[in-house]
């Protein structure tokens, strides 16, 4: 994460940090707080990873590495005061190797500093909150008002709900809504909240809950098909819906597909209360609407940064699974020359033997990691050399463990030590548990910050952790006969199932073909992405 400092580094900032420190103690100390914290709550706030502190120590060149950027590029918001309530937000830029390839434009900032406010005048427990609920009850949600919501409702495992979450943000941002997620039981801490002196976490007491009743009596895409709604109706003169339900998972239909319309986006503006359960990243579907092409150039210049973006301003973990993070990075990954992560997920059978030496060849092809002398056990390390670390999150061990036998069993050609690591196996998929979900978001993060990553096809799981770490992954799948596996051109989520339906032509196309920054995924060819 951080290269190794010189002694000149390591006196300017021993020179800063510790009297800093110092300081910081001395003032509480003073002023009596010292009496209810404990020591470890008093550092929390000022914790960096235990490399930079020791890079203090080292040799070389007397150059200071200038302060880690804590607003990453001011995408985040400086009105947060309390640094204790959400550490992962304001540590988080020291456990990255180097800074950000992509810098978020001007326009994106003052938009979510606009957003920002927005949500802080119609949040929950504001007025105008309460003004819109009641409307909501007395079943007049399409009458003129002030703010206007869409309350996210979760679908699937982890990975379909953080890249849904963003798409959902998007959608937000783009019409002037508020974005409130209806977090269960099994979310319940996971995120800190993204969005100063507010939530974004919908009430208790909100009158409406999910049930399938929602999808035939206010589903968007049900009463198209019925006819109790039309794009085009007008809906001055109409009985309306007091709220409508938007289908957006895989198994919708191209009536609920209409969403992507730029008619049925009219429509939904009228609605003052929109809820949406989704388990896809439907992000890439409003490049395609002609009415947001000035303001998504304006937001993305770099098409393919949208979830980086918008995943490192919405998703701090934490301080529970930023405890996880960090324990474990201490632990296994800071000492580190480099790190590569490998994501595995299985989505039917396969030969496991077969298949992990198919992984495995992948990373030695590719030169993420070095081959293995099976006749010489005896050759020699480099002695003192920091190790190539290697994350592997499954939910199986047997993929880790022959990885870590091969290296441990035989001295790599190159003299190079790899340690290789798993923090959990779960064996199965359980995302109705706050407990799966808390360790599978803190190995989303610590995948994150690898500085090569493999990851299996179809997965939203290597998504999120693709696009929290601005990486490119190395995908498994094989694009020929000679190559194991493909180095992705983007480091966007691939849309798995998107409307196959041209709107202004009023027939089916290939929706991979019709603009050039839209192609279909290396991983799901029926699926698109999102490339520059």
């Amino acid at each position: 994460m951080f290269e190794e400092r010189t002694l000149g580094y390591g006196l300017v900032r021993s020179l800063f940090v510790f009297p800093f420190l110092a300081l910081a103690l001395l003032l509480i100390v003073l002023s009596g707080a010292h009496r209810s914290m404990s020591l470890d709550l008093l550092l929390s706030s000022y914790a960096v990873p235990s490399e930079v502190i020791n890079s203090s120590c080292s040799a070389g060149s007397s150059t200071a590495e200038p302060p880690k950027d804590e607003l990453l590029g001011d995408i985040m918001s400086v009105a947060f005061d309390d640094a204790s309530s959400c550490l992962s937000r304001h540590q988080s830029a020291w456990y990255r190797r180097r800074p950000s390839n992509h810098t978020p434009s001007p326009y994106l900032i003052r938009r979510l500093r606009r957003y920002e406010a927005l949500h802080k005048k119609c949040g929950p427990n504001t007025e105008l909150y309460r003004k819109a609920v009641e409307q909501l009850v007395s079943d007049t949600g399409t009458a003129a008002t002030e703010c206007n919501y869409v309350v996210w409702v979760p679908s699937d495992g982890l990975g379909n709900r953080i890249i849904s979450i963003a798409s959902a943000f998007l959608y937000a941002l783009l019409n002037d809504k508020v974005l409130l997620l209806h977090l269960t039981d099994d979310m319940g801490d996971l995120f800190c909240e993204p969005f100063p002196e507010t939530s974004w976490i919908l009430p208790s007491d909100f009158p409406i809950r999910y049930s399938w009743v929602l999808e035939k009596d206010h589903g968007y895409g049900n009463l198209l098909k019925n006819k109790l709604l039309s794009n085009d109706m007008d809906t001055a003169n109409a009985s309306l819906p007091a709220f409508l339900y938007l289908h957006l998972v895989h198994s919708n239909d191209e009536f609920d597909k209409m969403f992507y319309c730029e008619e049925g986006q009219q429509l939904l503006r009228k609605f003052s209360w929109l809820l949406l359960r989704s388990n896809q990243y439907f992000a890439p579907a409003f490049f395609l609407l002609p009415e947001f092409d000035t303001e998504l150039s304006l937001l993305f210049p770099e098409k393919t940064t949208v979830f980086h973006h918008l995943g490192t301003y919405l998703f701090h973990p934490s301080n529970t699974v930023w405890g996880y993070i960090t324990r474990y990075y201490e632990a296994y990954l800071a000492n580190a020359k480099s790190r590569l992560g490998i994501q595995i997920r299985l989505f039917g059978k396969a030969h496991f033997d077969s298949h992990s030496d198919y992984i495995i060849d992948c990373a030695l092809t590719k030169s993420l990691l070095p081959n293995v002398n099976r006749t010489d056990t005896a050759l020699p390390t480099v002695t003192g050399a920091k190790p190539t670390s290697v994350l592997v999150t499954s939910l199986r061990s047997g993929y880790f463990e022959k990885l870590r036998n091969m290296y441990y069993e035989h001295a790599t050609t190159t003299g190079e030590v790899i340690s290789v690591h798993q923090p959990s196996h779960e064996e199965e998929q359980h995302s109705e548990m706050l407990n799966h979900n808390l360790k599978a978001f803190a190995e989303i993060y610590l995948l994150s910050l690898s500085d090569a990553l493999i990851t299996s096809p179809f997965s939203t799981f290597g998504y999120a952790a693709q696009g929290l770490g601005g990486l490119r992954p190395w995908l498994l799948v094989r694009p020929d006969d000679h190559d194991l596996c493909l180095h992705s051109m983007s480091m966007e989520p691939c849309f798995h199932f998107p409307p196959s339906y041209d709107c202004k032509a009023r027939k089916k196309v290939d929706i991979g073909s019709v603009a050039p920054y839209l192609r279909h995924c290396e991983d799901f060819p029926r699926g698109v992405r999102l490339f520059d």
